[in-house]
């Protein structure tokens, strides 16, 4: 180059990322290989691995699988557990890393004796035996005591005590294998909140982000209480990363609450495919904002169309309602059902007001005001008689609450804790139609063995007209979903010359099922499940000897699958009909799937 100078140029081949080949154990006595591997991220390279990049080789990732083993073998009683050395070699062909986890397992212990003791004045230990969740004789879990200790900070909060300081003590007994708790309750150092920032909100008002906090600026530190206002926070899903501090303030009993955060985008646009034995082919579209305006409000228009239904609905929420914990919206829709098992084509257009307030962390009231005009036509010309009568439009007014209690885990896939659900809907205020329907529910979750869950699902309810008969687009249809093995609609009072489902104006249903994993590699996310659905539907408002109605008890058996692939979830049900009536209709096998784009 000009003026005796030169262009250096680095050409750099990468290559392929370097995969893992094979994950070993050294010192592993009680559990297998492979059921270690299923506890660290790492996983070795296989063509199913695709769409994942923990087959890679990456030390930041060995660094967590240590800690990840450690707390595997804490939790299940090795107290002396060791991650003695991780070797990553690679292959003499260079295609691949070899991992080698060598362990120290130890020797397993349990609990020993667990003790509360406090310091400070009125606090009868006793009375918080109940949130001591380790017991003396199992086997030891490190987990369990850090929950314990969590659970004690907020109980003993709740009393009062604004300055706590819960330290567990260990007494091990290497002969007898036991390690000892003692739960020491002190008074903690007096600190109160000076200030609360927040920073990197550049979208977000502030009021958004501090209406989580659980504590405000004045308030007395609470560490159970800083760490679930950033859960809040984040569940807001307004923010990639949310970091929340506590800093010394402007003197020692003064914090500063620092709240950094990242934002993304909150804007959806979404199209959905799918297919249900229920529905048919389904397809959606919506456009979607949880954050309008940087106001954490939420607004939604979204089409669904399927074999037999279409649907467009709008609504809006405000999270909180004038400034309250009181979350208020609306909704407007138009939907159409063309259902051929009830010989009718039904049209939905309404709207509503809603308004929810949550009384604590896990009880929320719902309150909802609907219009809706109903049109029922093209009723099929050898209908049931019961289903021609009430061809024609018509208007509902009326209210409605929902009461629901939930500790569970996750919404979508639970595998602890339990729903309890209690609905009344009356209309008559104004409009064509009056009736009181109600009905109460829930679920109970249990893992009893690791990935194991056992639930519990039943649910009752009653429709009844004031002054009227209750028309079939009010009463219940069960089958499909709410009882397997049975086609939608495929319980309940039926048209003996048609075939015509009429609606039930009473029903229970109820599930016991079983859910366990495969044994396959943890990418794939399949789970198997046993069930066994009990259900009846009966009762009409009129007597008629064509109508066949029964109120004996139905129940099937079967075995499922769910699978969360890349594609959407993907549910599969196999249910034979033990228990049945000779005018029910079965369905042997139901599936469905679906995903967004």
């Amino acid at each position: 180059m000009p003026q005796n100078r030169v262009d250096l140029v680095f050409e750099i081949n990468e290559g392929p990322l370097t995969k893992i080949s094979a994950i070993n154990f050294i010192g592993n006595r009680v559990y297998s290989d492979s059921r270690l591997r299923g506890e660290v991220t790492t996983s070795e390279s296989a063509f199913w691995r695709i769409l994942s990049s923990t087959d890679t080789y990456d030390p930041d990732r060995l660094s967590f699988d240590r800690e990840l083993l450690r707390r595997f073998y804490l939790h299940e009683g090795y107290a002396d557990f060791r991650v003695m050395s991780v070797v990553a070699e690679l292959t003499p062909d260079r295609e691949g890393f070899i991992v080698t986890f060598t362990l120290e397992e130890g020797e397993r212990y349990k609990f020993g004796a667990i003790g509360l003791t406090t310091t400070l004045p009125n606090l009868d230990p006793e009375s918080l035996q109940q949130h001591v969740l380790a017991e003396e004789g199992e086997w030891y879990d490190a987990q369990a005591v850090e929950d314990t200790v969590s659970a004690l900070s907020e109980a003993v909060g709740n009393l009062g005590y604004a300055f706590v300081d819960i330290r567990p003590r260990a007494d091990r007994n290497s002969e007898a294998r036991t390690i000892g708790i003692s739960f020491e309750i002190n008074e903690g150092p007096k600190v109160y909140v000076e200030r609360i920032d927040i920073q990197g909100n550049n979208r977000t008002l502030d009021r958004v982000i501090r209406r989580e906090f659980r504590l405000v600026e004045g308030d007395a530190f609470n560490s159970s209480k800083l760490r679930r206002s950033r859960q809040r926070i984040q569940n807001l899903g307004f923010f990639r990363t949310a970091d929340v501090q506590n800093q010394p303030g402007s003197s020692a009993d003064k914090t500063v609450i620092t709240v950094e955060v990242e934002e993304q985008s909150t804007g959806d646009l979404s199209f959905g495919a799918g297919f249900s034995t229920d529905s048919g082919p389904i397809g959606n579209i919506s456009i979607r904002e949880r954050n309008l305006l940087g106001r954490g409000q939420d607004l939604r228009l979204g089409f669904t169309l399927s074999g037999s239904n279409s649907q467009l609905d709008l609504s809006f929420t405000e999270p909180y309602f004038l400034g309250r914990n009181l979350a208020a919206g609306f909704d407007a829709f138009r939907t159409t059902t063309n259902q051929r098992r009830r010989a009718f084509d039904l049209e939905r257009v309404g709207g509503s007001l809603r308004s929810g307030f949550s009384y604590t962390e896990t009880l929320r009231h719902v309150v909802r005001y609907n219009l809706e005009q109903n049109t029922i036509s093209d009723v099929d010309e050898d209908a049931s008689l019961l289903v021609k009568e009430e061809e024609g439009t018509f208007l509902q007014s009326g209210v409605s609450h929902e009461l629901i209690y939930d500790t569970r885990d996750n919404r979508f896939d639970p595998r602890e804790g339990m729903v309890l659900r209690l609905r009344n809907d009356i209309t008559g205020l104004g409009g064509d139609v009056r009736y009181l329907k109600s009905s109460v529910g829930g679920a109970y979750h249990y893992s009893f063995i690791e990935d194991w869950t056992a639930s519990v699902d039943a649910e009752v309810g009653n429709i009844f007209g004031i002054g009227e008969d209750t028309r079939i687009s009010d009463r219940h249809f069960i089958g499909g979903t709410s009882c397997r093995g049975f086609q939608f609609a495929g319980i309940g009072p039926r048209d003996g010359p048609t075939g015509d489902a009429l609606g039930a104006k009473q029903y229970y249903t109820g599930t016991l099922e079983l859910g366990f994993p495969l044994g396959l590699p943890d990418e794939f996310d399949i789970r198997g499940r046993l069930f066994t659905d009990i259900c009846s539907a009966w009762g009409l408002d009129r007597t008629d000897t064509n109508v066949l109605d029964e109120n004996t008890p139905r129940a099937s058996l079967g075995a499922g699958l769910s699978w969360q692939s890349p594609f959407g979830p993907i549910i599969i049900d196999l249910g034979i009909a033990v228990l049945k009536e000779d005018f029910d209709e079965t369905e042997l096998f139901s599936f469905s799937f679906g995903t967004q784009f």
